[in-house]
């Protein structure tokens, strides 16, 4: 019985939900008709005659007075409004109408209105939302004393935030550290040394660990931050390269000795693999670039499962600067896979390739009058699916935008991962003939297909809205950053603006012309009323005079 009358108000409630959303017309027309029958008993006449009377003893300066307060008011709002917006991205009036308003009215919440049926969908949209807002090690991040420094020696600017800086701590500890460290005396040392803020007294733990022992981790901290030329960092790698590999070697043969002996070959493995790629980068960066391939692979082949560094992304490039596009396609036949994460460097190299291809005889005139190719088809469809996956990219490489030094964390799909891969690759294409001016030519088609990102992707998963506010951590605060897709203003902030205005004009008018605002003022009401008496009239002279009579009585 509970159960059924349990259901039988859900049931009514429904239903007057229903006749409140789709039938308030009729409603409201009714209460019309019921005010107009009741006018007599009401006394409707004499109250609208007395208050036209009050009206009409009003002096121009109460109208001032009224529509400038209305004015300072609506201006309030907007200033309100436009703060909550530019902090919060959103409007304060439409968040609180949608969270509190529109329950107590019967809306439905849209994530509270998924039925189990759904719930698995979900469960993997959300999962996937975590990993597209999850922030990444910069496979090609530069030296902080050779690179970074010496930009703020120049220009007076820190390239990195604080909070780079101090998700870089973090992967420090965990890649070059472990709970057997306090057993070692050096190691003990540069365990302390990574929690250290302050860049001088970890270079200073890092010398007092390499006086007791030969530690490669310190000679990896003073390439990184000591070393003022990729040389110096350089000899410095090579010289952890020969520590290194030999604490390696070590904890090798003692892995299956137990959980410590474990743990510790896992950190002389990451240790090790981080060291060679570096070492690789170095030579990349000196110009021996067909050595930093050679390096690149042979660390690919002797650790294949540690895909964390994401080397691929480093031999790409290098590739790339060789001209090898025989390779670069080997190496993207691998990995542009279904079942692997995406990145833009995956994504534009394959555009670069496919572009390639056909950009030095592309023509935007003889495409529009013959129509795309094949070739050209793929190359164009390329694009949209790298502009679709990270839709900054194009500014940068098309020089509209300004590029800065990229941050040592990057958000896949954000402007820091745009960031990073046109800093290294700009020249690359570039070298392409044709290529920059084919993506000019294409690449805004791709919002055509995806008119709401933020709702639908459509290769890959809706654009995570989490971008801009992680951008805006990891990015320095002298670049603007890029937001897409871009914010209109909500409509209550263009209302008040409207409102503010309006009102503000009302009050000067009425108080510069206070004679014609009020004739303006008469007519406008009798204007608006027109219609209304014109239909009251015709109603009157249709029903009979009995029927209104014996309807007044009631």
């Amino acid at each position: 019985m509970a159960e059924a009358a349990a259901g039988f108000l859900e049931q009514l409630k429904s239903c007057v939900v229903w006749s409140w959303t789709y039938l308030w017309t009729v409603w409201f027309f009714l209460v019309l008709f019921l005010v107009y029958v009741l006018r007599v008993p009401l006394r409707i006449h004499d109250n609208l005659s007395t208050v036209s009377m009050f009206l009409n003893t009003l002096t121009p300066k109460f109208y001032v007075a009224l529509t400038g307060t209305s004015s300072l008011i609506s201006g309030l709002i907007l200033i309100f409004e436009w703060w909550y917006f530019r902090k919060y991205g959103t409007s304060f009036i439409e968040q609180v109408s949608v969270s509190h308003l529109r329950p107590l009215l019967g809306g439905v919440d849209n994530n509270s209105s998924n039925n189990s049926n759904s719930s698995n969908g979900d469960s993997d949209s959300n999962r996937q939302s975590v990993s597209e807002c999850k922030v990444w090690r910069n496979p090609l991040n530069l030296f902080r004393g050779a690179e970074y420094n010496r930009y703020t020696w120049v220009t007076g600017r820190e390239p990195l935030t604080y909070y780079d800086m101090n998700l870089s701590a973090q992967d420090h500890q965990t890649f070059f550290t472990c709970d057997s460290d306090h057993l070692r005396p050096a190691d003990a040392i540069m365990q302390k040394a990574w929690r250290e803020r302050n860049p001088q007294a970890r270079i200073s733990a890092a010398h007092e660990a390499l006086e007791i022992n030969e530690c490669a981790t310190a000679y990896i901290l003073l390439a990184e931050e000591e070393a003022t030329t990729i040389a110096e960092a350089e000899k410095l790698f090579k010289q952890a390269l020969k520590a290194g590999d030999g604490c390696y070697r070590r904890s090798q043969q003692l892995q299956h000795h137990g959980s410590q002996y474990e743990a510790q070959h896992r950190r002389d493995t990451n240790v090790l693999v981080y060291i060679k790629r570096r070492l690789a980068m170095c030579a990349r960066r000196l110009g021996r670039t067909r050595e930093a391939v050679k390096m690149m692979r042979d660390l690919m082949k002797e650790f294949p499962l540690l895909s964390m560094f994401n080397i691929h992304e480093n031999l790409l490039e290098a590739l790339l600067e060789l001209q090898a596009y025989a390779d670069v396609q080997a190496v993207l036949a691998k990995y542009d896979d279904i079942s692997l994460p995406k990145s833009a460097t995956i994504c534009y190299t394959a555009a670069l390739l496919k572009a390639r291809a056909v950009s030095d005889k592309f023509s935007p005139e003889a495409a529009s009058r013959r129509g795309l190719s094949t070739a050209e088809m793929n190359a164009v469809e390329a694009i949209h699916r790298a502009v679709e996956f990270n839709p900054h990219v194009p500014k940068y490489l098309l020089e509209m935008k300004s590029l800065i030094l990229p941050p040592e964390h990057i958000l896949k799909r954000g402007d820091s991962e745009a960031i990073a891969y046109a800093f290294f690759h700009l020249a690359h294409w570039k070298r392409v003939e044709g290529a920059l001016n084919l993506l000019h030519c294409t690449w805004e088609g791709t919002f055509r297909m995806i008119p709401y990102p933020l709702e639908k992707g459509h290769l890959f998963y809706p654009y995570p809205i989490c971008t801009e506010t992680a951008d805006r951590e990891l990015l320095p605060s002298f670049h603007e950053v890029s937001v897409y897709p871009k914010k209109e203003l909500p409509f209550f902030i263009l209302f008040t603006a409207g409102l503010c205005s309006f009102t503000a004009m009302l009050a000067l008018l009425t108080h510069q012309f206070p004679e014609l605002m009020g004739v303006f003022a008469k007519a406008f009401l009798s204007t608006l009323f027109a219609p209304l008496n014109f239909v009251m009239e015709k109603v009157e002279s249709i029903l009979p005079s009995s029927l209104w009579h014996q309807l007044t009585r009631i």
